[in-house]
């Protein structure tokens, strides 16, 4: 600013007040901010020490038990003894008739979980051990009598004092197994040289065609609904036989495509032929190119059966031209057929498919953006799964057969990020020692005290095949999280299923004598719970069965604090190479009995 003289006029500095202001505002905000970082410095001190708190384990004797301040767990009430979370019968009515979704998986919220331990039934024994257990179990174990009297004269079962019997018989085969599944070897050549090893059953009744085809060479995945009355996955796994609570309905099945050598029914009482064929849309996405369906029942031999199905002759052959007509549409061929079974192929050349792509054709060719392997609540969709032209190894006449094909780097592995046939043939080596150590921590292991084991976390299935000479079996449980590499599991001839593991798996409780984790809470703990991880291991698990752990010390240590409150004896281990990052811990169920039940 200027004077009338044009000489610039000394003012008082306006910059006299904001200097000091300016300083000021600077010294408040490093104060504040030196309280704050006192605060927050004091905030995250606590946090630290009380979770440090949490997860402290003492000083422990030399291999005893891990000595920890514990949790408690209460009992569950006594109706909840056969409790399947995710298909539970008390929540049918919620859900709609249509297809029968309402027997699909539905968990409860988050909310409604129970934080309590399943109790076993009154009377409850340890399950009688392979080999034995396949013909007989405890009826007190399961005590259900409904199949044994609406299916008596199909010898299913029958009761004699304290035990269920299991002579072998099913609704196609009541005089035996054996010879049903004599007839479908005739039929099926591939049955007896190795070439067919992984089957699927639909509808599986007590598993008894599950359980025949173990003596063969033959690994079955048994598969049957949540029932009021008939139970019929619990007797399965109380037998020793591989089964899992399912349903083809609305749902994929919980598998890879291209995956199962052969698919079963028997009268399963499956529509096959209705809603435009869709179930059989999804028993062609999971059966392997070159693999079997087999079915007895309606509408096969409808000539000389008909009489019993209390329908007329026209209907049922009118059944029949129209599930071949569907069969056909799907690029199956009807391979063989005799007396009640008929055996349908799944084609493996790309002619068949090709044609699927011509315009109003049904069912049509799934467009590329159609992910085959997805199936973890994915809808059932209305399309024929071709097979990928990539894969050049993946036909059942293209795998090496049983059991060379258990240590075969598998086509399929080089599509799992990071995987390689060095990849697999690592890991392969790698769960063979470790395997040799945990036979030192455990045992029982290779014994008749534990015959159905899962591994809740698997890659390749390692744990399993190193495990394979063993008369035991493995269901190998794939995060619904993790890299898609469960169909590397089924092409080197091992069975499993996708998870997630923040929810209850498809089975009974006291279904699993060995549980097998390595890392899951490590890899999961940022979506699920830990007790609530827990607490489903611990109604899965058998009374007397073990769980190997295999985690940080930190999960190792947060785990030993709630197993003590489930009743678990634990303690800590080296791993085979002694890092300190990594430790085992050894787990044992206790047998107890509820203090609420009555006797019946």
């Amino acid at each position: 600013m200027k004077y009338k003289d044009g000489k610039p006029i000394s003012q008082p500095d306006k910059g006299y007040k904001t200097v000091p202001m300016a300083i000021m505002f600077i010294v408040l905000c490093g104060f504040s901010f030196y309280l704050g970082g006192i605060f927050c410095s004091e905030k995250e001190s606590y946090v630290t020490q009380e979770t440090n708190k949490a997860v402290e384990t003492p000083k422990q004797t030399s291999g005893g038990p891990l000595q920890i301040r514990s949790v408690t767990f209460p009992e569950c009430s006594a109706d909840l003894q056969d409790y399947t979370p995710c298909t539970d019968p008390k929540r049918w009515k919620k859900y709609t008739l249509h297809r029968l979704s309402f027997m699909e998986r539905h968990c409860p919220p988050v909310f409604e979980k129970k934080e309590c331990l399943v109790p076993p039934p009154d009377g409850y024994k340890l399950p009688i051990k392979w080999p034995k257990s396949k013909d007989e179990c405890w009826y007190r174990n399961v005590p259900y009598n409904w199949i044994n009297n609406q299916k008596s004269n199909q010898h299913w079962l029958k009761k004699e004092g304290e035990k269920f019997h299991f002579p072998g018989g099913g609704t196609m085969f009541p005089n035996g197994v054996s010879k049903y599944v004599d007839l479908m070897q005739d039929l099926i050549p591939g049955m007896k040289d190795g070439s067919i090893r992984t089957a699927i059953d639909t509808g599986c009744g007590v598993a008894s065609w599950g359980g025949d085809l173990l003596d063969r060479g033959i690994l079955t995945v048994s598969l049957a609904p949540r029932d009021n009355h008939e139970a019929q996955v619990q007797f399965a796994l109380e037998r020793g036989i591989p089964a899992v609570l399912g349903i083809i309905s609305t749902q994929r099945l919980p598998f890879p495509s291209n995956s199962f050598d052969m698919a079963h029914c028997s009268r399963c009482l499956i529509p096959w032929t209705e809603f435009g064929g869709i179930y059989l849309l999804e028993v062609h996405r999971i059966l392997r190119p070159g693999g079997f369906w087999v079915l007895s029942g309606p509408p096969v031999n409808y000539e000389n059966r008909w009489k019993g199905w209390n329908t007329t002759i026209e209907d049922q052959r009118s059944d029949y031209e129209k599930l071949q007509e569907l069969l056909t549409s799907m690029c199956f061929k009807l391979y063989n057929k005799k007396d009640d079974i008929a055996v349908w192929q799944k084609l493996s050349d790309n002619s068949c498919y090709k044609k699927l792509e011509a315009p109003d054709n049904y069912p049509p060719k799934c467009d590329d953006g159609t992910e085959p392997d997805s199936a973890w609540y994915t809808p059932i969709r209305p399309c024929v799964v071709s097979p990928n032209q990539k894969y050049k190894k993946i036909a059942l006449k293209s795998l090496p057969k049983w059991p060379q094909r258990l240590h075969s780097a598998p086509e399929r592995v080089a599509d799992v990020r990071g995987g390689s046939d060095g990849a697999f043939n690592h890991d392969d080596s790698k769960w063979k020692s470790r395997v040799k150590h945990y036979k030192k921590l455990v045992p029982a292991i290779g014994t008749d005290k534990i015959r159905n084991v899962m591994d809740m976390n698997t890659l390749y299935g390692g744990f399993a095949a190193a495990l394979i000479d063993y008369p035991l079996w493995v269901m190998n449980v794939v995060s619904s999280y993790s890299p898609n590499t469960l169909a590397v599991v089924y092409d080197r001839g091992l069975i499993g299923t996708y998870h997630d593991w923040c929810e209850a798996f498809s089975t009974y409780p006291r279904t699993y004598d060995l549980l097998h984790l390595d890392g899951l809470f490590t890899a999961e703990s940022h979506r699920c719970e830990l007790k609530y991880v827990m607490l489903e291991m611990d109604r899965i698990l058998r009374p007397n069965g073990y769980a190997i752990i295999r985690e940080s010390s930190y999960f190792v240590d947060a785990v030993a604090t709630m197993a003590k409150g489930m009743r678990w004896g634990c303690r800590k281990e080296e791993t085979e190479y002694g890092v300190e990052k990594e430790k085992i811990l050894i787990c044992q169920k206790k047998l107890w009995y509820s203090s609420k039940q009555n006797s019946r």
